[in-house]
Parts: C-alpha cells; sequence; structure tokens
C-alpha cells in the first residue's frame, strides 16, 4: 500500500455578509464550489501557501488574520495496479481579509472562476464539503481549533 500525505490551505473570506468561493470540475462532470486555496508546496509555510492559491484562483491579494483551525482526513483509496493508497489530508483553514488586487478567474488552473455568494445562498450551491466544514470553524471559532463528529463530542466518551 502506497502512502501518500497531502497538507493545504484555505481561506474563508467573508465581506458584505458574502463568501468568496472559487469553481472547480466536480468527479463526474459539473462543478463544484472550493474554497479558495489549495496544496502546500515541499518547503512553503502553510501562510504563505494560502496567500499564493487566493491569488492564483481569485486575484485578490490577502492577509490572513486567524487560524480557524485544522481538518484531518485519513481514507484509502483503490491505487493503479492493484496497489492501494493510504492518504492522509490535512488541511489548514485561516480567516483572510481582502486587502488588494481585483477579481479576477484562474486560467489554465484547477479552478475556473471565483465568485463572491451571500451567506444565506451557499446551503443551495454544489459545493465540496470542506465548504461547510470551514464555515464551522469560521462561526464556531473552537478553542481546540476542529469540529467534532457528531457523536463524537467532548463528554460523549467513556473518560472524557
Amino acid at each position: 500500500m502506497r502512502k501518500k500525505l497531502r497538507v493545504a490551505a484555505y481561506a474563508i473570506c467573508v465581506r458584505d455578509g458574502q463568501l468568496l468561493l472559487a469553481r472547480s470540475p466536480a468527479p463526474g462532470g459539473g462543478f463544484e464550489w472550493v474554497l479558495p486555496g489549495g496544496g502546500m508546496e515541499h518547503g512553503e509555510d502553510p501562510y504563505d501557501t494560502v496567500v499564493r492559491e487566493v491569488d492564483e484562483e481569485t486575484g485578490y491579494t490577502v492577509e490572513p488574520t486567524g487560524l480557524l483551525g485544522i481538518d484531518s482526513s485519513h481514507r484509502t483509496f483503490p491505487g493503479r495496479f492493484g496497489r492501494s493508497v493510504d492518504h492522509h489530508g490535512v488541511r489548514l483553514v485561516y480567516e483572510a481579509r481582502i486587502v488588494g488586487g481585483e477579481l479576477r478567474y484562474e486560467a489554465n488552473g484547477s479552478t475556473d472562476m471565483a465568485a463572491w455568494h451571500p451567506m444565506d445562498a451557499v446551503p443551495e450551491l454544489i459545493r465540496v464539503p470542506m465548504v461547510d466544514k470551514g464555515l464551522s470553524l469560521w462561526r464556531e471559532r473552537p478553542a481546540a481549533g476542529r469540529i467534532q463528529a457528531a457523536g463524537n463530542q467532548l463528554g460523549n466518551q467513556p473518560g472524557t
């Protein structure tokens, strides 16, 4: 089994009651909305990753104003030649404010457009689960920097 670790950094940018999202091709066709951000390059600091990725995907220069939290996932995927991939994803979520630039679409990248969406319209969008996780971190601001899965909250487990 091949092991793979992917670290990424994403931004929650809220302005005037709207959330900044980027649009990405969805598996199987169509599109889905994602938080602006993406994979960390080797040797890059996550803070610099989120600044670079937001610029690439939206045209905006951002200033991260706080680390909201970390989301971690661990899954096994079928791989090539019958070899599975043990994938561990670590996603840092920053709150960020726009400090410059202008909204534009990414050319030849992982997204094809960016847009502001009213917060109350986000639940109606076709979006990746990370959008909801990021918004939960932004709304709840948990001291531990993570959202607990239902039924796994502190106090629900024996001995906690």
